[in-house]
């Protein structure tokens, strides 16, 4: 069984249709939160995870590493726009549960991926290959917030207050689309993967004042 997790309807409707042209047609379903994957595996404890980490209601490395000890039978392949070096050795190189093809991988890789989770085998796309052989040097992990332009600066501050992508468009006047293309921008240029580690670093770089997170 493989489970699709991710919350953007066109990546949904992608993989199943990739998952619909392969020989014997699997069987799939999809999720979209962190509750209905967890019902998802407590009723097929052994399936194949699609996860698009970044954009997923999952807080951090941990959690994710806590919910595969869980499930120990579950193969997870990372299926995202893009990853750090510093999670990609925190999972894949630390646990062969994890396997990862990007968003943007070619589609005979998809495929492949494919082909491996039905066979409970993990797939591991070249670009990350090559990235696991030739790590980058450790002053570019993660890199500093003084690289953020002035814009990406105003929009970290505004996820690090809660705000919602939609919200911070409304706020700055901006395209959904915009406001998007900066956050994944700022993701990679702190070496993060979702707001809540965005939002740790900004906090320890005095950006925003505790007061204005917890409120």
């Amino acid at each position: 069984m493989l489970v699709f997790a991710d919350r953007q309807d066109i990546t949904r409707v992608g993989l199943m249709h990739v998952a619909d042209n392969m020989e014997g047609a699997p069987q799939y379903r999809s999720v979209e939160d962190k509750a209905a994957l967890i019902e998802a595996l407590t009723q097929t404890p052994d399936a194949a995870v699609y996860l698009d980490y970044t954009l997923f209601d999952i807080g951090d490395v941990a959690e994710l590493q806590i919910i595969a000890q869980r499930f120990r039978d579950v193969l997870w392949v990372l299926f995202c726009d893009e990853l750090s070096y510093e999670f990609i050795s925190q999972t894949v190189a630390a646990n062969r549960q994890f396997g990862i093809v990007l968003k943007d991988s070619p589609l005979y890789e998809i495929k492949e991926s494919m082909v491996y989770a039905l066979r409970h085998q993990r797939f591991i796309c070249q670009r990350i290959a090559e990235m696991m052989l030739n790590p980058p040097a450790t002053d570019d992990m993660p890199p500093a917030i003084a690289s953020l332009t002035k814009t990406e600066t105003e929009i970290l501050k505004l996820i690090a207050i809660g705000l919602t992508t939609k919200e911070i468009a409304e706020r700055r006047f901006s395209s959904f689309h915009t406001v998007n293309t900066h956050r994944k921008n700022i993701f990679r240029k702190l070496g993060v993967n979702n707001a809540h580690e965005a939002t740790k670093l900004a906090l320890r770089a005095g950006l925003v004042d505790s007061a204005e997170y917890y409120i």
